[in-house]
Parts: structure tokens; C-alpha cells; sequence
């Protein structure tokens, strides 16, 4: 009777077993078959790192062509570029969950190839590419240095084009591993940038302002060259022409006025504003136009010094700083910025009569300027060069108008009130940092919302309603950004008999270092110009969890024998646990 029960239970057993079983499965192939029609990824890491922008996945699952991306950071890496590179990898995967097969790439070694000859010549093609080379300097464990060249880039293909994509940061206010995590950080933006590049999804234009001394075109050809790669770039003298920047269109709703370009560069004027001018460029921000401000409150020139010991500075009087900008919310200081934070120039250290011979020196009147890391256009961006810049202040209070301070000077910098004698005596003093008491003087101001026309109230009657152009005294949401320092966008000019050739917008030709200031403006004008949110793709964060070295070199010995034994003993001790409790229950 008891082996009868037992085999009815054991029956029972088994049936029910199975029943699980099949209801285990059963769930399994419902969620396995709900999934191919509802699609959800789970990002569980704190700064939500494998999470795509909203803009992004829109980009890659409209993309019509195959994007394909060959990464040429490989190889035998330092742990911080493999780190970047397992980034690298880990973006592009997820562009591919999303793009599926229209996102191709591959990693490739260019040092891979063990003959010299050979290397050096994929390294030339891959500088001919665009892509920049990065020398590491390496220490074996007995303390020999070897250096190494990387390529921490890649190239980028799609509908016939390619570009080539700079990942590795190269700050100099930042040391190299805070640099390589900003890399780390800008990942996405990197390929997102090239991606629509490629797509020609910029279809905005721009003009540059003429008619005030501005910039000639070559002082700003660099610039533009890398707008086009964007933009339409115009050029348009005013002159009092009301249409120049706007015309009067009719449809079938009637006559209304539209901007003709989408935003306006205003680069180092030297001469006053007329007032029809100024009436053309604020009729254009009221009907949403931007405008990127770039001038020069004080004259004061560089090379004026190279034929006399010192020169006067004096107040430039542009007939916008006190009307105009005031009235939108900036005031614009006749003032000149000393900062110890400051570019070299190059100056004779020879005694009289003898041979020239010119050494580096300080220039406190170039300070190296520190954009905000608080905003997309400044996150990440290397130490802007100024020449003879101004300060800025914000003023009024319309509650329309949201002002953000885009790049200051560093914590040790003092302000001088034109008009400033200047002379080249300052390079042999000693900086006291006391002496420098103001921090962060606002040199860029980025303003944002509706503005109040500044001729209200202000026009002849005729005026309201021209032909050309209709009157609005109350602008569209749009934004400006006012930049005490009509130089940062100006590029020098290499003349090599009757050619020009611009030189980069940044390098310093006297040190070799490249600053910040093309990436800035870019960033400046492609965030007043961005409608998609792509800018924000700048505010991604990556947080730096590094290791104690110094703790992990005392107790290396511990960790590894901890690492190596624990799971071992840990899987002993569950093994036995479990043959413990079997042994218990089949005891019974």
C-alpha cells in the first residue's frame, strides 16, 4: 500500500513538473513574440551612458544609405585610449540597434604593418584624409621611453563622401585624463556631427556683415571654409538698403516680411553704425534673425608696437554699444582685460645693436580665455586666445530675455579704462597675482527670448509701414551672442609671393599650440542655429571613476590572492551547502 502511494506521488510529481515546464515555455515564446512588436532597451547605469539622444535615433532610423565608419584606434593601446576606443565601439553598437544594417564599421590597426616603409605610408594617406596624429611617449618596466604613433580617429562614409572625425580631446587646461574622458563624453556628438554633415542637413544660411570696416574675407576665410561644410556663407554691405537683409513677400494671406538669411556675423566693425543700418539689422532680429556679435569696444592693434615702444588705446565709438546693445541687455565696456592667464609673443631679447633675436614672452593683453563648461557651446572646448579684449556686463530685467554668460577670463585678471597707454615694458615686470583681484570677467554673452525693438516710438510715421520692409516691435523667440573681441574669428594670412593661404582660426604660430577658438564659434553659431536639439548632445556626462594607483600598487599581492582564491572557496562552500540540504531532505 505505502509503494503504491509513493508511485502515485511521484506520478503526481512529474505531472506537475511538467505542466511548469510547458507554462515556463509557454511565457517564454509569448514575450519572445511580443517583443518583436514592442521595442524597450534598458539603460541602468547612473549618467545614462548606452542612451541615445531623441534626435539621434530619429537621424538613424531615416538614414537611406549605409553609413560606414573605420575606426583607426586599435591596437596596443594605453588603458585610457582603449578606454576610449571600447567607447567608440560601444556607441557605434548601439547606432547599429537602431540604424540595423545601414550602420557598418571596422576597427583598423594603421601600425599594424611590420615593414616601415609601409606604415609611413598609411600614415600619410591618413593625414592627407584629415585625420591628426597623436605621438604617446611610452615607459617599458626598466624606464626606456619609446614613442608611438595613434590615429584617434576615423573616417566616415555615406552617399559617395567621406569626413574625417577628430575623437580625442586636446585641452590644455584639462590633464590627459580628464581630456580622454572628455572624449568619452562626445562620442555620440562626433559621429552625430559627421553623420549629418554627410546627409547635408544644414540647410540654414549666413552672411557675413560688410560696410563698417569689418574683416576683410581672407581675415575670416578659414571660418567660412568650415561653415560651408554646413551652411550657405554670403556676403552682404548694407548700406542703407532696407531689403538687404529682409524682404516684403505676398501670398495669399497678404504682404508679410521674411528674413532672407538665417543668422548674421558682425565681425570687428571699426566704424560707426549709421542709423538705417542699425534699423536694417533690428528689423532682422525681430523677424527672428540671429546675430553673432563680434567687436572691439577699444582700438588698440598688435602691430602698431612692432614700429614704436607703446601705443595709446582709445575708445572706438561703433554708435551700437549705448543704444543698441544696451537696450537688448548687454552693456559694452570701453575697457581693455589684463590677465596672467595670457598668450606669448614673440619679442627681441637682444642687446641694442646686436643681432635681433626674439624669445617668447607673456602678453597679458592676449589673455587665454575659459569658455563656460556649464553650456553646450562651451562643454569641452580648449582655452579660447583673445587679443586687446573687453568686458561685458548684463543689464535690465525683461523677463523674456534669459542671458548666459558664454566664456570669462581666468580667476587672476584686472581691467584697465580707456584710454590705456600700452608698451611693451609690461613683459619685464613681474605678475603679482594680487595685483589681479577681479575673477571671471564676462568677455561673451549669449541672450535668448523676445526682444523690444529699440526704435519704438523712435521712427518717421512713413517708416512704420515701407514697402520694403514692415516695422515690428516685438521680435519672434530668437537669440544673439554679443563677444567683446572683434580678433577671436580673425585668422593671420601666410602671403607666399602673390598666393594667400589662411592660416588655422587658433594656431598660434609662435608656440604650435591650436586654441579654442574655431570649436567655440562653431559651437556658437550651430547652437543658435540648431532647431533639433542636436547641441545637446554636448551635455552628455561621463563620470571618471578611476582607481587609487598608489593604494592599488601597496596591496596589489592581497587583491590578487582575494580575486583568485574567494570564488574558488565561495563555489566549495555553496557546493557543500547544497549537498548538505540534499542529503537532509532525502534523509527524510
Amino acid at each position: 500500500m505505502e509503494v503504491k502511494e509513493k508511485t502515485v506521488n511521484r506520478k503526481s510529481v512529474k505531472r506537475r513538473t511538467f505542466i511548469e515546464l510547458v507554462f515556463v515555455l509557454g511565457i517564454i515564446l509569448l514575450l519572445n513574440y511580443i517583443s518583436h512588436f514592442y521595442f524597450k532597451r534598458f539603460d541602468l547605469t547612473v549618467e545614462k551612458r548606452y542612451t541615445l539622444a531623441p534626435s539621434t535615433v530619429k537621424m538613424l532610423e531615416e538614414l537611406k544609405d549605409v553609413v560606414y565608419v573605420k575606426v583607426y584606434l586599435t591596437g596596443d593601446l594605453p588603458v585610457g585610449f582603449k578606454r576610449l576606443e571600447s567607447g567608440i565601439k560601444e556607441m557605434l553598437d548601439e547606432f547599429r540597434v537602431y540604424g540595423n544594417e545601414n550602420i557598418q564599421y571596422e576597427f583598423i590597426n594603421p601600425s599594424e604593418n611590420s615593414d616601415k616603409k609601409q606604415r609611413d605610408e598609411v600614415y600619410k594617406q591618413l593625414y592627407k584624409s584629415g585625420l591628426m596624429p597623436t605621438n604617446l611617449n611610452e615607459k617599458d618596466d626598466e624606464g626606456r621611453t619609446s614613442q608611438k604613433v595613434i590615429f584617434p580617429g576615423a573616417l566616415i562614409t555615406y552617399g559617395g563622401s567621406e569626413v574625417p572625425v577628430d575623437f580625442l580631446q586636446s585641452n590644455m587646461n584639462k590633464n590627459p585624463e580628464d581630456n580622454l574622458n572628455g572624449s568619452v563624453e562626445e562620442v555620440e556628438f562626433n559621429l552625430v556631427s559627421a553623420i549629418r554633415k554627410l546627409k547635408k542637413e544644414f540647410g540654414q544660411s549666413i552672411a557675413f556683415i560688410e560696410g563698417h570696416g569689418e574683416l576683410p574675407e581672407e581675415n575670416v576665410a578659414d571660418i567660412t571654409s568650415s561653415l560651408k561644410e554646413y551652411y550657405t556663407v554670403d556676403r552682404v554691405a548694407l548700406n542703407g538698403k532696407l531689403n538687404s537683409l529682409s524682404e516684403r513677400m505676398e501670398d495669399s494671406l497678404g504682404f508679410h516680411t521674411r528674413n532672407k538669411y538665417d543668422l548674421i556675423i558682425i565681425a570687428k566693425p571699426d566704424s560707426a553704425f549709421k542709423e538705417q543700418d542699425k534699423y536694417i539689422i533690428d528689423q532682422f532680429l525681430m523677424y527672428g534673425g540671429k546675430i553673432l556679435w563680434l567687436i572691439d569696444p577699444v582700438n588698440a592693434s598688435i602691430d602698431s608696437l612692432a614700429y614704436q615702444s607703446s601705443i595709446l588705446a582709445l575708445v572706438n565709438d561703433l554708435n551700437i554699444e549705448n543704444d543698441q546693445l544696451f537696450k537688448y541687455g548687454v552693456r559694452v565696456n570701453p575697457t581693455l582685460l589684463q590677465d596672467i592667464q595670457c598668450a606669448f609673443i614673440p619679442v627681441n631679447t637682444a642687446a641694442p645693436g646686436a643681432q635681433p633675436q626674439f624669445s617668447p614672452a607673456p602678453w597679458i593683453y592676449f589673455p587665454l580665455l575659459q569658455p563656460s563648461t556649464n553650456h553646450p557651446i562651451g562643454r569641452n572646448v580648449n582655452l579660447v586666445r583673445g587679443e586687446f579684449v573687453s568686458t561685458l556686463d548684463m543689464v535690465g530685467d525683461d523677463a523674456d530675455i534669459t542671458k548666459t554668460v558664454l566664456m570669462s577670463s581666468s580667476q587672476y585678471s584686472r581691467v584697465m579704462n580707456a584710454p590705456v597707454r600700452i608698451g611693451l615694458e609690461l613683459i619685464r615686470e613681474k605678475l603679482e597675482p594680487r595685483l589681479f583681484e577681479k575673477s571671471f570677467v564676462p568677455v561673451a554673452i549669449m541672450l535668448e527670448g523676445k526682444f523690444k525693438s529699440i526704435y519704438a516710438n523712435r521712427l518717421a510715421p512713413e517708416m512704420y509701414e515701407h514697402a520694403e520692409i514692415a516695422y515690428k516691435k516685438e521680435s519672434f523667440p530668437t537669440k544673439m551672442i554679443i563677444i567683446a573681441d572683434g580678433d577671436m574669428i580673425r585668422n593671420n594670412v601666410q602671403r607666399l609671393g602673390f598666393n594667400k593661404k589662411p592660416i588655422p582660426l587658433g594656431y598660434d604660430r609662435y608656440t604650435g599650440e591650436t586654441y579654442g577658438n574655431k570649436e567655440f564659434l562653431l559651437n556658437a553659431i550651430n547652437y543658435m542655429l540648431d532647431d533639433s536639439g542636436f547641441m545637446n548632445l554636448r551635455t552628455r556626462e561621463v563620470k571618471l571613476r578611476l582607481l587609487d594607483r598608489a593604494a592599488l600598487e601597496n596591496s596589489r599581492t592581497y587583491w590578487q590572492i582575494v580575486n583568485t582564491l574567494f570564488p574558488v572557496i565561495l563555489i566549495i562552500l555553496c557546493g557543500l551547502f547544497i549537498s548538505f540540504l540534499r542529503k537532509r531532505k532525502y534523509t527524510k
